[in-house]
């Protein structure tokens, strides 16, 4: 698994981070090739309105590296990247759905697709907004 599999995450369905318990949620892409864990609170979700998020109604958590795992697929994955490419849109090359991605926002951390969590009530959830179309003028209130 290489560069995806930190190591932080145990397979555990919680891990204690700060002295705290956190839930630990799985998820994958459409066909289930590619399958990824991550240890997180789902407190911290935003909406993006850029011109790539726009289209494929990405839901955003941004983690550090430690708190993320790929489990299976890493050679079922293609990148995308345009403009500065420094955000690498990762993608299942068989049905084309990204779970995660490497944001331009924070390039040392993973931004992971909420949408493509198992057993997340989207209902539940309050994502903040971000507006990507003016991101110069947004990237400093953007909160990780």
């Amino acid at each position: 698994m290489g560069q995806w599999d930190s190591g932080g995450v145990d397979g555990s369905r919680a891990r204690h981070l700060a002295s705290r318990t956190v839930p630990t949620y799985t998820g994958s892409c459409h066909c289930g090739r590619v399958r990824f864990e991550v240890t997180a609170e789902l407190t911290r979700v935003s909406e993006c309105n850029c011109s790539m998020c726009a289209r494929t109604a990405y839901l955003h958590l941004i983690v550090p590296p430690a708190q993320f795992r790929l489990l299976s697929g890493a050679g079922e994955l293609t990148t995308y990247q345009f403009g500065t490419r420094t955000a690498k849109h990762h993608f299942c090359r068989h049905c084309g759905v990204s779970g995660f991605y490497v944001p331009r926002s924070h390039p040392d951390h993973i931004d992971v697709n909420v949408r493509c969590l198992d057993a997340v009530d989207l209902r539940a959830l309050h994502p903040a907004r971000f507006d990507g179309r003016h991101w110069e003028a947004s990237i400093a209130g953007l909160e990780v």
